[in-house]
């Protein structure tokens, strides 16, 4: 059960309206990275999660945190938004596309939502369900929300130096400081996961003895930068052998014969191992 509170987590009152910025923070909101990929990332991960306690509580209860941000980020872009969907619908009668790009907004804001936000990009990219990452083990998914909070802290930081508006900056100084603390959450709950032996560095902990142990420990030179083996992850106990010369384990890469169905293009030598393609003429006779 969800109960929602008529209060947003932290204030979101803009000095003065911006259409252009609202757009902007379109990014923050339906981005790969926004608050509504990782509000449903972290929902599905604590649907899923089969160790009840505290990591499934960790999980919700910062789930339903990221709920509050997509709320408190669409407050804001609509306050962003005052005004602008009537001037610009005004304008839009003159010339629909000038008008979208003087006034700076996504004109799906005005056409759509009615001056409000939007569940997309800021380029009006419909949010996708694909961007979610959910695959019930715990140390893969800590790892994939370790990358997302950085991601999305990466973008804040970038819409906040776009802007001079007090109150927006004080808005998304909080939201860095909660991807912050979100980023640190997850880096510990991996080391807790280790520590509890429900998983260690490798995920998932299964199938070492089944894995081809010959190339379990190398990495492959194959670019042309030469500096790849003078990392820190070629020494110590733990280090991976460095091949800067590998060569080439299987034989060429040709795809089999088509479905003759399928129409697709071929060469002839294709269709039968001595090199011919059987052909039948009109006449119903077979050649090669």
């Amino acid at each position: 059960m969800f109960r929602h509170t008529s209060l947003l987590q932290f204030e979101a009152k803009p000095e003065k309206p911006d259409a252009l910025y609202a757009r902007k923070l379109q990014e923050l909101i339906g981005g790969a990275y926004g608050e509504m990929t990782v509000t449903m990332q972290y929902l599905f991960q604590g649907w899923n999660c089969r160790v009840e306690g505290k990591y499934k509580d960790l999980i919700m209860d910062t789930a339903t945190e990221e709920i509050g941000h997509v709320e408190m980020l669409a407050t804001m872009v609509a306050r962003l938004l005052e005004g602008a969907p009537a001037t610009t619908m005004a304008e839009a009668v003159k010339d629909p596309a000038t008008a979208a790009i003087l006034g700076g907004m996504d004109p799906q804001q005005a056409i759509i939502s009615g001056g409000g936000a939007t569940p997309s990009d800021s380029q009006g990219y419909p949010w996708n369900g694909r961007y979610v990452i959910a695959s019930g083990n715990l140390l893969a998914d800590f790892r994939a929300n370790v990358a997302a909070e950085a991601q999305g802290r990466l973008q804040t930081a970038r819409l906040y130096n776009m802007t001079d508006d007090p109150g927006v900056k004080a808005m998304l100084q909080f939201n860095l400081a909660r991807d912050t603390v979100h980023q640190r959450q997850w880096l510990a709950a991996i080391e807790e996961l280790k520590a509890d032996g429900l998983e260690s560095d490798i995920a998932p902990t299964a199938l070492f003895d089944e894995e081809n142990q010959e190339h379990n420990n190398t990495i492959w030179h194959l670019s042309d930068g030469p500096d790849g083996n003078k990392g820190g992850w070629t020494t110590g106990p733990e280090g991976i052998e460095y091949l800067m010369d590998p060569q080439a384990l299987g034989g060429p890469g040709v795809a089999p014969p088509p479905d003759p169905a399928l129409f697709a293009t071929a060469e002839p030598s294709l269709g039968e191992p001595g090199g011919a393609t059987s052909v039948t003429s009109e006449a119903g006779k077979t050649k090669k």
